[in-house]
């Protein structure tokens, strides 16, 4: 893998020309792509008429999102089998691993990943992981048919179903006085879904005793640990 020359950029145009150069100059896509997140600053962007929020809260980063954002512009120039196995799976490409990772982002962006990893993606894993729970006590019992796994699932992870936790979390966001649509009326966006996971997260560490906040951290990391294995047998 060659090594691309340090360099400072302060806008996100000059990161992706930067990330242009890179590319062309032979450096590995995944290194060049890692090091322009590392230098971008913008927090959030609108692109051809999408969103784009990199941080949540402030402090958990969305690493996948701000790839594929650098990916889009640079489209044709990545294997596509190797694009896939990253924006969709999640698989870091062979010849770059963690270390690298955390070297290229930086200790702050890094940090900000892992929020994101456990405050977002193991808190979705552990929500599947009860809901499936849930499933399989129902069956146990003979019910094959249950209304709505996930207000079970979401009572018992954080002690309200997901219905009332939306419509908390959205008067939370709005401010007071305000009467925000419930989630029935008004789906949320893919972006205010990983907002609400984080705040369900930042929820169950503040009502949960260590030992629970660790059990179920763990059946949030199995979880997605046999999906990934499923998706490489698959």
């Amino acid at each position: 893998m060659r090594e691309a020359p340090p360099l400072v950029c302060s806008s996100s145009a000059e990161i992706i020309d930067s990330l242009r150069e890179d590319l062309r100059a032979g450096v590995h896509w995944a290194e060049a792509v890692f090091r322009a997140m590392g230098q971008w600053t913008d927090a959030e962007e609108e692109v051809d008429g999408r969103r784009y929020r990199y941080f949540i809260g402030g402090e958990a980063f969305d690493r996948l999102l701000l790839a594929e954002r650098l990916l889009r512009e640079v489209a044709g120039e990545v294997p596509e089998n190797e694009l896939e196995d990253f924006t969709v799976r999640g698989n870091l490409p062979a010849g770059i691993d963690e270390d690298g990772v955390q070297s290229l982002l930086g200790v702050e962006k890094y940090r900000g990943y892992l929020n994101f990893h456990y405050g977002v993606t193991v808190e979705e894993t552990l929500q599947l992981a009860v809901e499936q729970e849930v499933i399989k006590r129902y069956a146990s019992n003979g019910i094959r048919r249950i209304e709505d796994p996930t207000e079970e699932a979401f009572a018992r992870i954080y002690g309200a179903g997901q219905t009332e936790l939306a419509a908390r979390f959205r008067r939370e966001e709005a401010g007071e006085g305000s009467t925000p649509a419930t989630l029935d009326e008004q789906p949320m966006t893919m972006s205010e879904c990983k907002e609400f996971t984080y705040w369900l997260f930042k929820l169950r560490l503040r009502r949960s005793d260590k030992p629970k906040i660790a059990s179920d951290t763990k059946k949030g990391l199995d979880q997605l640990h046999r999906m990934r294995q499923a998706t490489r047998v698959g």
